[in-house]
């Protein structure tokens, strides 16, 4: 085929590009009357159709009818792959009992690893499918997903295995991470150090010696690891070219983002109890803050992230599902925005940016994907509103008209 006939004309739309200008300062977004071209999967323009018409002229031509076009939605922390469901916790911490009482109980994370190791790698595709088609269903064009209910070598890779596969057989970037450090294992469970050493001295540079990962994560809490042995798992994935991600101060200040930023984290995840010295090093980091609302919501906290002192630092937030069979079993990033909003106090511009160029720098895909800018993927979401402000305000609905994948349309 050759370049022309691959080349395709979004027009008639009104276009959100995510770029930081068009976050209007009521907290807004502002979009334009543009046209979108795409030649071989990436955006080769973005200006006035008769321009593109001109500079492009055997494209074909797509009609979106008016309708608001956004970057393709990034879902930059996931935990969907994974084996059965944890709903009867949800009904015990509806009982009272809390998520730590779980955890030591043997519940939790150690639950779902049970489960996982116990599941094939065709069942783990089978079960996760539908939860990736319901944020597909939402306008996701790239999905992070992690491992983490192995904990140990052949399970985890079985299902970064999965991950892969799932971006096989659908149209979808799939960016996957390596969990290593979700929880102690049973097998180590009274030598949490054992176990990190095994992490670094075996696992991390079997893990990415594979090709599975694309960067590695750590849980920094009181009922996972502390810092100093977060920092030694973060100096062998750096070591093995893995760059490195942290859930942080979720459940109480560990310093998890001091830590993240230390090692140049791409993002820190949570940040529920972190401080100012913590926010302040994520900035000189250039680390994102990636904000987990569903979590917050299930687990029913009410120690929120410092979203003021997030701002004034100028840290770029982010916002995720944390999709999760205990704590955030959320398949909506729609309701994740509308969550960041109503609980976290996020705008609607800082939700949308949120879920495109923010999320994208928290997977280090800034240069492919997050805005519609020339160069980059053709990743987009045609919704059926009037305003942007519906995409985070109208809980439970569903406006995808059409979305772009590589310049492909699609469901």
């Amino acid at each position: 085929m050759s370049a022309l006939a691959a080349t395709r004309i979004i027009a008639n739309g009104r276009i959100w590009t995510a770029a930081p200008a068009l976050v209007a300062p009521a907290g807004g977004v502002a979009v334009e009357s543009l046209a979108i071209a795409a030649r071989d999967g990436r955006i080769a323009a973005v200006g006035p159709l008769a321009e593109l018409r001109t500079q492009f002229p055997q494209a074909e031509l797509d009609d979106v009818g008016g309708r608001l076009v956004t970057p393709g939605f990034i879902d930059c922390h996931t935990h969907i792959v994974h084996a059965a469901n944890r709903a009867a916790e949800f009904a015990r911490r509806l009982a009272g009992e809390s998520y730590q009482s779980i955890a030591r109980a043997g519940g939790g994370i150690l639950a779902t690893v049970r489960a996982t190791r116990a599941a094939t790698l065709p069942q783990l595709v089978e079960a996760a499918l539908p939860r990736v088609d319901a944020l597909l269903a939402e306008g996701v064009t790239t999905l992070e997903i992690k491992s983490g209910y192995g904990l140990d070598l052949e399970t985890e890779q079985r299902m970064l295995q999965a991950a892969r596969a799932i971006g096989r057989q659908r149209p979808l970037t799939v960016m996957t991470t390596y969990l290593g450090a979700h929880t102690v294992p049973p097998e180590h469970a009274s030598d949490a150090d054992g176990y990190v050493t095994r992490l670094c001295n075996e696992l991390i540079p079997a893990m990415a010696a594979s090709g599975l990962a694309d960067a590695f994560d750590a849980y920094c809490e009181t009922l996972a690891f502390s810092a100093g042995q977060v920092a030694r798992a973060f100096a062998a994935a750096r070591t093995h070219g893995l760059p490195v991600k942290l859930h942080a101060d979720q459940l109480s200040n560990t310093h998890g983002a001091l830590l993240a930023a230390q090692h140049h984290a791409l993002s820190a995840d949570h940040l529920e109890y972190t401080d100012e010295a913590g926010v302040g090093a994520l900035a000189a980091a250039g680390s994102v803050a990636v904000l987990l609302p569903g979590a917050y919501y299930f687990l029913r906290e009410r120690q929120r992230p410092p979203l003021a002192a997030l701002r004034r630092a100028g840290v770029p937030i982010a916002v995720a599902t944390d999709c999760n069979p205990g704590t955030s079993p959320l398949t909506s990033i729609l309701a994740a925005m509308n969550l960041a909003a109503v609980e976290f106090g996020l705008e609607v511009g800082e939700c949308l940016a949120g879920v495109t160029r923010h999320a994208a720098q928290a997977l280090g895909v800034q240069a492919e994907a997050g805005t519609i800018s020339a160069g980059k993927w053709c990743d987009l979401a045609v919704w059926d509103v009037a305003e942007p402000a519906e995409l985070v305000h109208n809980l439970g609905a569903r406006p995808l008209h059409r979305r772009y994948w590589h310049g492909q349309p699609g469901p």
